[in-house]
């Protein structure tokens, strides 16, 4: 049974989530150093004052984290919402409003992780206050958890919890960043529900060479040799792999499409025609730009070092590689990939390396988040996506807590939000959160007062 409230009621939340979004703005809590703590005591007041018993823990000085537990009856495990925090650096001379300052212009709230991610946890922190104070009767906890330096990989965060306090968020499931938001693909409104992320594999590309004067160049040069790697790392396409949610994805989309949209997005299935499509430039570029990441790993060199006098030849050169692994692939089959591309003369070493997730499209959860999204939005289609980039679920996967991305937002048409994101100007639209609020507070409600 779905939890329903009055529609004046939601006037008034999204009135009060947004003064708490403004107010963690305010919060400066910038990674690093982080300072989460302010955060976090803002938010324990909030929850103090409703009647709830919030536990502030810190990792570190200055790394707040909070926890709250709103109690259920125990027939069935916990439920997790889990936001982080932390915001990445600003470059203030380039914002149009204060980035630290919280202010509403054109219908938005401006600020610096308005949209990663304070406008979720704002979210989040209005559903478990609503649950609260209407007595809504529940079979599961449902644990809120605002986590320190998610931009950072978490080890202070819920990293720190799941380590130190794994009790405190263990649960059978999770919700956390980032999806649920809407995205026109010819013509037809999707919502991308994140099911899954990449793996991170970063490493050193190291070429070794003989050294000797500058004035005297000869064949074994590192520089030149790492140049070379380098140049064709930067133009690689790593072979085609379809995982189980990449084929959702692009079968859910086809499926909405009729006539030549429909047959192109089709081809993505399959190896050959889909290596074709993707390089002829005939999908529209922001579908294109989402899909391919999701059907290969990906290397991009972001860093080189060599050398320490110009007149020098050095005997080193080295690169730094961000890699991203898909679902059923590992280090030892990256590495595969880049030697055939490279050659086996280099040394790769790594030095960060985390699992990528895929989480099951059958669950009770899932086929609620599709229900109350699409009962909000009937001519949109919901479809699952593998987050490129990665989150904080990856720390749950070590407690075996699924994690879903589902922060329902509706964006307009004309608004490339995921270009604001750690970006200038960065801004969340209050008619978004007036739009997912009411969708999380009922799939909540709706989970947590349902049994195993």
């Amino acid at each position: 049974m779905v939890v329903m409230v009055e529609e004046r009621t939601w006037t008034q939340a999204t009135e009060e989530l947004v003064q708490h979004l403004q107010a963690l703005i305010r919060c400066r809590t910038v990674n690093p150093p982080g300072n989460e703590i302010e955060a976090a005591k803002y938010l324990a007041q909030v929850l103090k004052a409703e009647g709830l018993e919030p536990m502030v823990l810190e990792s570190a000085p200055g790394r707040g984290n909070v926890v709250v537990r709103l109690k259920g009856s125990g027939d069935a495990p916990p439920l997790l919402l889990l936001s982080h925090t932390d915001v990445v650096p600003v470059e203030p001379e380039h914002w149009t409003h204060d980035p630290f300052g919280g202010e509403v212009a054109d219908g938005m709230v401006w600020g610096r992780g308005a949209l990663d991610m304070k406008g979720i946890v704002a979210m989040q922190l209005m559903t478990v206050l609503l649950l609260h104070r209407h007595r809504v009767p529940l079979k599961r906890d449902v644990i809120f958890a605002a986590t320190a330096d998610e931009e950072a990989g978490g080890e202070y965060g819920i990293g720190y919890l799941v380590r130190e306090y794994p009790d405190l968020v263990r649960a059978e499931v999770a919700l956390s960043e980032f999806g649920g938001f809407n995205l026109d693909i010819y013509g037809r409104r999707f919502y991308l529900v994140q099911a899954g992320e990449k793996g991170i594999c970063q490493f050193t590309l190291r070429a070794r060479g003989a050294p000797g004067h500058g004035s005297t160049p000869h064949e074994d040069n590192a520089v030149v040799k790492l140049a070379h790697a380098v140049a064709r790392l930067g133009k690689a396409r790593l072979p085609y792999r379809r995982t189980r949610v990449a084929e959702a994805f692009i079968q859910g989309v086809a499926s909405r499409l009729d006539g030549t949209a429909r047959h192109l997005v089709n081809s993505l299935l399959h190896p050959t025609t889909a290596t074709v499509v993707l390089r002829s430039n005939v999908l529209p570029p922001h579908f294109a730009r989402l899909t391919y990441p999701m059907l290969h790993n990906t290397v991009t060199p972001t860093m080189l070092q060599a050398g320490q006098k110009v007149n020098l030849i050095p005997s080193v050169a080295e690169a730094v590689v961000d890699a991203r692994i898909l679902p059923g692939e590992n280090q030892e089959t990256l590495f595969t990939q880049v030697r055939a591309v490279i050659g086996s003369e280099y040394e790769l070493e790594v030095y960060a390396y985390g699992d990528p997730l895929e989480q099951p499209l059958d669950t009770p959860m899932w086929q609620l988040l599709v229900e109350r999204l699409e009962a909000h939005d009937p001519e949109a289609r919901v479809v699952p996506f593998l987050l490129t980039g990665a989150t904080d679920a990856k720390w749950l996967n070590k407690l075996n807590i699924p994690c879903y991305g589902f922060a329902p937002m509706r964006f307009p048409p004309n608004m490339n939000f995921r270009a604001l994101v750690h970006g200038h100007d960065e801004r969340i639209p209050i008619s978004a959160l007036a739009f997912g609020l009411p969708i999380l507070y009922e799939v909540v409600a709706t989970y947590a007062g349902q049994g195993g």
